[in-house]
């Protein structure tokens, strides 16, 4: 990836392609006003205060391409902290790609994926996982995953890792301190204390990381998977959850053959079905094909659900087939359906079989007595999400990991009496680690990576 100078002037369309009313170019560098300047009829930008909206038409020599409204953001009070110019022009592609083409004649470049945002970082706009909040917030589809990427915006997240980071910064310089001083024998850095605030950081990651396993199903939504029997009712179930026919509906048993992804939205989560064909022993070759893939979309799942018909199984069967489909103890909801042809007495078997919901798909009943059950099963309850910080970033993840490691280090060397510098060698590793979080410790190819994962125009 090139590194293109900082002092460039650089250029994109901030808003998606396709038919709109209007469309915006962003450009972002110290030439941005004069660039456009150049071409514009109306007032002379260079003489307008920051934050105003001028109406004008851009030109190509005499030709005139578009009518335009110029907003202008002076430096550093901007996205970027540079001085910043929005063209809003009519959304046609075309006219779109006239004005970046005189734009890029007049001598700003491309910007590349994600470098507004980079550079509203590296001018200090915003820490890194402040910076990557907004790349989620851009990707967010449900309510949750918007809120936790505001949250991480704003800082939330960063100001935790902060505060641990000072304190560890603190403990680290006294006990180099104290190597200044090694004939006089001083201890400056209280070990008891140390020791504290590394098992209290250590506790703080432990939460961080668990977050994680929310933090992903916010980020990505809970993959779900149906099973049971063929004609249990597994295609009418997903049919109810999803409001409409997506999966083939037949009376044969067993000819749902094709995997059906689909997501719905239960407060604020996402659970994506995976829908199977009917899990069963099978002779039937294509169906075999089926009852294969099911297995492997059930290691795939985070949550199963098992439909069974209630009017022809015992609880006997279904603890067995509970036992034998979920060999690795996912998650599992057992859902009983036809409770609408069930006798009383059958209701009343199955009433007392803890962790079990009964509907009926066909009638549509007790669809929300489901729907708790699925969100309850995901045991987002003991999760604060408004007031906790979820991580939702797998680059996060594998820091706090580290950092968790290093912490151990520091800690057995403790105990083991090691010398200054290596504690202190240990603690600054640790520190390093967190630093990559917020950015404090960055390298190039982490920027790049970062960023480039942006849309361009971001």
């Amino acid at each position: 990836m090139h590194h293109h100078s900082t002092t460039d002037t650089i250029v994109a369309v901030a808003t998606a392609s396709g038919v709109g009313a209007i469309a915006v170019i962003r450009l972002s560098g110290p030439e941005a006003f004069a660039i456009v300047q150049g071409v514009f009829r109306g007032r002379d930008l260079l003489q307008q205060p920051s934050h105003t909206i001028h109406f004008g038409t851009i030109r190509d020599g005499d030709k005139v391409l578009d009518e335009v409204l110029v907003s202008l953001f002076k430096g550093p009070t901007s996205y970027t902290k540079e001085d910043v110019v929005e063209v809003s022009c009519h959304g046609s592609d075309f006219i779109v790609q006239q004005l970046m083409q005189l734009f890029l004649k007049q001598g700003a470049r491309l910007a590349q994926a994600g470098e507004f945002t980079k550079r509203a970082f590296l001018n200090g706009q915003f820490d890194l996982a402040q910076a990557e909040a907004v790349a989620d917030l851009i990707s967010s589809d449900s309510a949750l995953s918007h809120e936790v990427a505001m949250k991480q915006m704003r800082g939330g997240f960063s100001q935790e890792i902060k505060k641990l980071r000072a304190e560890l910064v603190h403990f680290a310089s006294m006990i180099e301190l104290e190597l200044d001083f090694a004939e006089e024998d001083v201890e400056f850095a209280d070990r008891e204390q140390l020791r504290l605030l590394i098992s209290n950081i250590q506790r703080i990651i432990r939460e961080l990381l668990r977050s994680f396993e929310l933090g992903n199903v916010i980020k990505n939504g809970v993959p779900t998977v149906i099973v049971g029997k063929p004609n249990a009712g597994k295609s009418t179930l997903l049919n109810k959850l999803l409001n409409e026919e997506k999966a083939i509906v037949s009376d044969v048993p067993g000819t749902t053959r094709d995997f059906i992804e689909d997501e719905i939205n239960i407060e604020g989560i996402s659970f994506r079905f995976i829908d199977t064909a009917g899990l069963r022993e099978t002779t039937d070759k294509v169906e075999a094909i089926g009852v294969e893939r099911t297995l492997q979309k059930l290691s795939q799942s985070s949550l199963i659900i098992y439909l069974f018909d209630i009017t022809t199984t015992t609880p006997e069967e279904l603890q067995a087939e509970l036992e034998h489909l979920n060999p690795k103890k996912l998650p599992i909801l057992a859902v009983a359906n036809k409770i609408d042809e069930a006798s009383p007495a059958t209701l009343a078997v199955f009433g007392e079989v803890e962790n079990l919901v009964q509907i009926s798909a066909a009638e549509g009943a007790n669809m929300d007595g489901l729907k708790e059950a699925l969100v309850a099963k995901v045991n987002l309850g003991k999760l604060n999400t408004r007031e906790q910080t979820i991580v939702t970033n797998l680059r996060h993840v594998d820091s706090l990991n580290k950092t968790y490691e290093a912490l151990d280090d520091t800690l057995s060397g403790l105990d083991l009496g090691i010398s200054n510098d290596l504690v202190a060698a240990d603690i600054r590793r640790a520190l390093h680690h967190l630093g990559q979080i917020t950015g404090e410790i960055t390298t190039d190819d982490l920027l790049d990576n970062i960023f480039t994962k942006f849309c361009i125009g971001k």
